[in-house]
């Protein structure tokens, strides 16, 4: 939800938000209509409720004789004042539809346009030159036995697979070296549940545009989550949070699912792009003051995962045609894939703002003492895509993969990955 506030007094901005989206600019319109609707049913409410007040106290002081007369004009009036509670709040349920359906107004300096219309804000380490033909994942993944494909999809179908051998050790490596750092840093390690309540998945901001690629199960009316960011939004919703000694920062361990519905036919194969995976995520409570510094912080440390995996790396400011309904401005930290002779995204990190605690009522309390809605933020420090650009940039001649230095201990100390 955005804040109404703004709405009202700077309908430009969420305007000119809307428009740099590619989003329908009507909705601010619609809301700034429900919004007087809303107050003026909740002022008809009011009065009629004193009305009713001050009548009570006319009646309880009335002559015994004249109650009885005073009685129908008792019930007409409870009867008025009660359509209009309804009223009052049926206009609170639409502006809330309205408002709702319009994304967290972007931050300045986000660029406008869609998917290809990101800013390139550095480029880290040089694409390695092969003097053989590299192969790519899928072929150096199954001569290593790393994983199983097939199998894969003779029990679940397509874009589902087995991690085997050291496959299955390379991504615990992973996620535990991208673990270690989360707590090196000061976050709480979670592991989070999967499957969560239909308001959480709203409140978060991700039953929108792309509802469709979640996976929902009607028998529970439960939503199976593609991010632990999900879980880790609802765990403090509806109550007021003590960041009094700096933000709250969890590190969320899950395993993660999604339909990737509208993508067919896209990176078909391998490992790049499938409905189940593992990710570590970081998630942030803040201060909406600090949560600029925090989101340059997060992308900081996920700098930091991707040299410790020996990366080539570029890092976008992600347009705002493609970014997600809650998000305010995102960071994408995309590596080499050599095969493919282009960048491919690893991780991603949002600056939520107030979007998600305004629909969660996640609030904490200013420097008075008042309840304020509080920013979140969310960024990836591992997941399994990271194979794929792992074994790719890593490989060697004879076909195996060398292992980076920052991995080896979590492998016993294994440097180079062979076929077994």
């Amino acid at each position: 939800m955005i804040d109404l506030q703004l709405l009202r007094e700077n309908p430009e901005i969420v305007r000119a938000s809307q428009r740099a989206r590619g989003e329908s600019e009507d909705l601010v319109d619609e809301a700034l209509a429900a919004d007087k609707a809303r107050r003026e049913a909740i002022g008809v409410f009011e009065k009629l409720r004193a009305e009713q007040n001050a009548f009570g106290k006319t009646v309880a002081s009335a002559p015994k004789d004249q109650k009885a007369a005073l009685v129908a004009q008792v019930q007409e009036l409870a009867a008025s004042v009660k359509v209009a509670d309804q009223a009052a709040k049926d206009a609170d349920a639409e502006l809330t539809r309205v408002a709702g359906s319009i994304q967290n107004i972007i931050i300045d300096g986000v660029p406008e346009g869609g998917e290809d219309d990101y800013r390139v804000l550095r480029e880290v380490g040089t694409p390695p030159e092969f003097d053989f033909e590299p192969l790519d994942h899928v072929d150096l993944g199954e001569n290593l036995k790393l994983f199983d494909l097939q199998r894969g999809v003779k029990v679940s179908g397509a874009r589902f697979y087995y991690l085997t051998g050291m496959g299955m050790r390379l991504e615990l490596a992973l996620m535990n070296l991208a673990l270690d750092q989360a707590l090196a840093e000061g976050f709480t390690p979670l592991i989070t549940p999967t499957l969560v309540r239909p308001e959480i998945m709203a409140g978060t901001g991700f039953l929108g545009a792309h509802a469709d690629e979640i996976y929902y199960l009607p028998a529970d009316d439960l939503y199976l989550t593609g991010t632990s960011e999900v879980a880790l939004a609802g765990m403090h919703a509806d109550e007021i949070l003590d960041i009094s000694g700096g933000p709250l920062r969890y590190a969320g361990w899950s395993t993660c699912y999604r339909r990737e519905a509208g993508s067919y036919g896209k990176d078909t194969k391998g490992i790049l792009r499938v409905h189940q995976f593992n990710k570590l995520e970081m998630f942030v409570y803040t201060d909406p003051a600090d949560a600029e510094a925090e989101h340059e912080r997060l992308v900081g440390w996920q700098e930091q995962m991707l040299a410790k995996v020996e990366l080539p790396y570029r890092v976008i400011d992600t347009a705002a045609g493609d970014l997600g309904s809650s998000a305010a401005r995102k960071f994408d930290c995309e590596a080499w894939v050599p095969t493919q002779g282009k960048y491919r995204e690893l991780t991603s990190t949002s600056n939520c703002t107030t979007y998600q605690g305004r629909r969660l009522s996640t609030r904490f309390r200013d420097a008075d003492g008042r309840p304020q809605a509080i920013a979140t933020l969310n960024g990836t420090l591992a997941t399994t895509r990271w194979i794929v650009a792992i074994l790719e940039n890593h490989q060697q001649a004879d076909g195996s993969v060398r292992v980076p230095e920052a991995l080896r201990p979590y492998l016993g100390g294994i440097d180079v990955i062979e076929a077994p």
